[in-house]
């Protein structure tokens, strides 16, 4: 049995992206909403270029395999989706912590796991489906004022700003990674990980050209402030293409619902940069959080065993 690949680069999806999003929120307040969010993709579109080229290089391929308007259509809402999403994650920032709205944001996992048994068909086993109950019992310990009280506050707190644009974000996150998943079953026989790369190439490049022609029309000054600010904009984009690569390689290889649990570890992650990276306190309530959130995890993760 050959080793799942997609494991590890769900794994590092996540370290990745909570640290992307960490220093996104430390330029947050020194650019708008869609500047910041343009980094990721205006820097990061190259990267995943060159990721793809070193990939084919590697494999002695020399062009690409040919791709039909569905590979195309998807790869595009894939984008969309996305940059919404990545927007309405950063507004949630602006409402309160890094650790309140990425925990918002992860009810995506329940959202993706319907998905992908509606739409792709995928099915998972029961155990799986115990760690993604559990693990969403973390999010909320984490994402409830003053703890885990019940699905009382859970719901009064979808009424705060963070919550509705951290919710949003999730679902539009959730569809993105059904769109990807489609578009990288519309990659005609080609191997997993070379199919991911070639979607993620194309989702970055869209991004870039539909968030850069509006920040630059809307907002020119933004994009200026975006250049000027290279040293860290750059590292806003590096880290995003990183962690994209890990995603859509995962989710070319493995069902979307298990890509999803295994991504709960970024709200992990995002603790840890919440406070050691952005000085944020961690309670007792988001302590109990990261316990649920890796039994979860692990058990997800014995499922496919």
């Amino acid at each position: 049995m050959t080793f799942p690949i997609w494991i590890p680069a769900a794994l590092l999806a996540a370290l990745f992206l909570a640290w992307r999003m960490a220093v996104q929120q430390r330029i947050r307040a020194e650019m708008s909403v869609n500047a910041a969010a343009l980094s990721r993709f205006f820097f990061g579109w190259p990267i995943a270029c060159a990721m793809l080229a070193s990939y084919m290089a590697a494999t002695g391929r020399s062009a690409l395999p040919p791709l039909d308007a569905s590979f195309w259509w998807f790869a595009w809402a894939a984008g969309f989706a996305q940059m919404l999403a990545t927007n309405l994650i950063i507004m949630s920032f602006g409402f309160r912590n890094l650790v309140s709205g990425t925990a918002y944001m992860k009810v995506e996992t329940l959202i993706v796991a319907f998905l992908g048994w509606l739409i792709l068909g995928e099915t998972l086993a029961p155990l799986a489906w115990l760690g993604i109950a559990i693990a969403f019992l973390g999010i909320l310990s984490v994402s409830v004022e003053g703890g885990a009280r019940g699905l009382l506050q859970w719901l009064r707190g979808l009424k705060q700003p963070a919550a509705l644009t951290g919710l949003s974000a999730g679902f539009l996150f959730a569809l993105t990674a059904i769109f990807i998943k489609q578009s990288a079953n519309a990659v005609p026989d080609v191997e997993r990980t070379y199919a991911g790369l070639i979607v993620l190439a194309a989702v970055l490049g869209f991004q870039a050209l539909m968030q850069g022609v509006y920040v630059i029309i809307r907002e020119p000054d933004q994009f200026h402030a975006m250049l000027k600010r290279w040293r860290v904009t750059a590292q806003v984009g590096v880290l995003a293409a990183t962690a994209s690569a890990g995603w859509f390689i995962a989710y070319a290889h493995a069902p979307v619902a298990l890509v999803g649990i295994v991504g709960q570890t970024q709200i992990l992650y995002t603790l840890g940069f919440g406070r050691f990276y952005l000085k944020e306190p961690l309670n007792r309530s988001e302590l109990t959080g990261i316990l649920l959130v890796g039994i979860g995890v692990i058990m997800a993760l014995a499922s496919t065993l």
